[in-house]
């Protein structure tokens, strides 16, 4: 509609194929990536008593927790991050578990009691890293916006979509993908789960950070030969 000139995203959020016509001119530098548990008693998951209430969005949060954690009951959590933290308030869970970087950025990681490390909970593809979005025609926006770029995010996140976009594209799916470099190369790890977490295939791989997509499509091949596509296959409606 022309009514913006650019497009600030969650990386996280953003869909692995953008509409014709448009581009990333800029992933910023990543915040936390991991996932953050938040509780008003207890301070880590691991202290919860079997059939304790567990809130999160996520599928992907779901099984790892799910898989780690079998005695816990995993239930959906909607809304805006304060309506989330209000239903904790209230008594609704025993704990949440939301993106650290969403809680930091908006001045409430007091309220984090201990963080999952990715090994805990593989990140989703994308998380912690803001996107800014613009038309592709606009190559003037697309030079002001380079000072703001980093190239390493960049590099990471473009690894970690990649294996999103070839096993499905969809946010919604039960997969985490995160990427770190490591010397001179990309270190990608990534997953798809079941749900319940009984099936968790998972595989990694190191490549060369100037060709990041190249990664993530080896690692998503890998995935496919762990499984992941009858994991996927057993979703769809």
């Amino acid at each position: 509609e022309g009514r913006a000139e650019i497009a600030v995203h969650s990386m996280k959020d953003v869909p692995a194929e953008l509409p014709e016509g448009f581009v990333l001119a800029a992933i910023l530098a990543r915040e936390d990536p991991r996932d953050a548990f938040v509780s008003l008693r207890h301070e880590n998951l691991a202290a919860l008593s079997a059939g304790a209430v567990v809130g999160t969005s996520s599928l992907r949060r779901q099984a790892q927790i799910a898989a780690r954690y079998p005695l816990l009951e995993i239930r959906p959590l909607r809304g805006n991050l304060d309506t989330r933290l209000a239903k904790l308030d209230r008594g609704e869970y025993a704990a949440i578990v939301l993106a650290a970087a969403g809680l930091n950025r908006l001045g409430l990681a007091g309220r984090i009691r201990s963080h999952l490390s990715v090994e805990e909970s593989l990140p989703a593809a994308g998380q912690a890293a803001l996107g800014i979005e613009c038309r592709a025609a606009r190559a003037d926006l697309m030079k002001l916006l380079q000072p703001l770029a980093d190239g390493d995010c960049d590099a990471c996140v473009r690894a970690e979509r990649a294996v999103n976009l070839s096993l499905g594209g969809s946010c919604t799916i039960p997969l985490g993908a995160f990427a770190e470099i490591a010397g001179r190369k990309l270190k990608l790890r990534a997953l798809v789960a079941s749900p319940d977490g009984r099936r968790i295939a998972r595989a990694e791989g190191v490549g060369d950070a100037s060709d990041p997509e190249a990664l993530g499509l080896r690692v998503a091949d890998a995935l496919r030969g762990e499984g992941a596509a009858e994991i996927l296959a057993a979703l769809a409606p």
